[in-house]
């Protein structure tokens, strides 16, 4: 089952963009969900068999909202590894369902760091806590180990494989791996590329001051490890509502049923569009699957008690490319 990770669709975004090439890589069809799936396997497989973690005695423990935990409890599965995931409230029902069917123990931090008004930084104490109680645990530390990014750099790598050098790419960011093993990949082939980072209002990787967000996975409270200056040419934050209509577009337009920082990129891709070349190609590195936000984002109710009465929107939205930041 780990030998499926990767390899995943590069498919045209022509209905959304017709007159321009653009190129959406859809990581949901990772065996576990998510473009996480690689950073999993890239740095779980390294400890087994450098044996720092024994099938049978040793327990990962890692935060996360969602998609690694998917990943690492996939490979920890397949292996025979106990896990544990330390997750917080705004992980979804669907992704600690998943994560019990596939044996994972889930810890859920519920309060918020008093400083940031963020789970993050808990989460991560809580991290600390555990594998300072376990000798056998280990924590793969999503977001400073180097075996993430590198596993990030096949996504550049596909992507070559199937287009050529591309002009753009744009990735959302979390723990800058995706952003980071592109970008490296791109400076080690000598590839023209310039990169598109995709961030959340609220996060503080590029200099926000850290306030409350909605979408799990998207953005940070905290500048991650693997964050670094010169890794993107260019940064566009967007809102959780921004988030949304992006989502939205890209199911009724292109069928493509996508999470949260998905639409998170569709927009960075529409307020760009214009000031673009025409024949520059672009491509949008879609992180997961919209299935584990069904009681979120493609909710009429979740969306109106959060952002009031914009559903009626939908179908305008559909059609439309919104550019302003309004």
């Amino acid at each position: 089952m780990l030998s499926t990770v990767g390899n995943t669709p590069l498919v045209r975004l022509h209905r959304l963009y017709p007159d321009h090439p653009v190129y959406a890589k859809v990581e949901r069809f990772n065996p576990g969900g998510s473009v996480k799936d690689r950073s999993a396997v890239g740095m779980l497989v390294e400890l087994i068999e450098s044996g720092r973690i024994v099938p049978g005695r040793s327990v990962v423990v890692e935060s996360s909202s969602g998609n690694l935990a998917v990943g690492i409890a996939q490979v920890c599965a397949y292996f025979g590894v106990r896990f544990v995931c330390v997750v917080d409230a705004k992980t979804t029902q669907q992704n600690r369902a998943v994560l019990r069917a596939l044996g994972a123990e889930i810890e859920v931090v519920t309060a918020r760091d008093p400083a940031t008004g963020e789970y993050l930084p808990m989460r991560l104490r809580r991290v600390r806590e555990l594998v300072e109680s376990d000798p056998d645990a280990v924590n793969p530390d999503q977001y400073r180990n180097p075996r993430n990014p590198a596993s990030m750099a096949r996504v550049l790598a596909e992507i070559t494989d199937e287009l050529g050098p591309v002009d753009h790419v744009f990735c959302a960011t979390s723990t800058c791996g995706t952003l980071r093993g592109c970008a490296e990949y791109a400076a080690d082939q000598g590839l023209p590329t310039r990169f598109v980072a995709v961030d959340a209002r609220g996060s503080a990787i590029f200099g926000d001051a850290p306030a409350r967000r909605l979408i799990p996975g998207h953005g940070a409270s905290i500048v991650p490890p693997l964050h670094g200056d010169g890794l993107a040419d260019e940064v566009v934050h967007v809102s959780d509502l921004d988030c949304v209509v992006g989502c939205r577009r890209l199911v009724a337009r292109e069928a493509i049923l996508a999470g949260g920082s998905s639409g998170a990129v569709v927009t960075a891709l529409d307020r760009t569009l214009d000031r673009l070349p025409a024949d520059a190609v672009r491509v949008a590195v879609l992180p997961d699957g919209g299935d584990r936000y069904l009681d979120t984002i493609y909710s009429d109710r979740w969306v109106t008690r959060h952002f009031g009465e914009v559903a009626h929107l939908w179908k305008d939205l559909a059609t439309h490319n919104p550019r302003s930041d309004k």
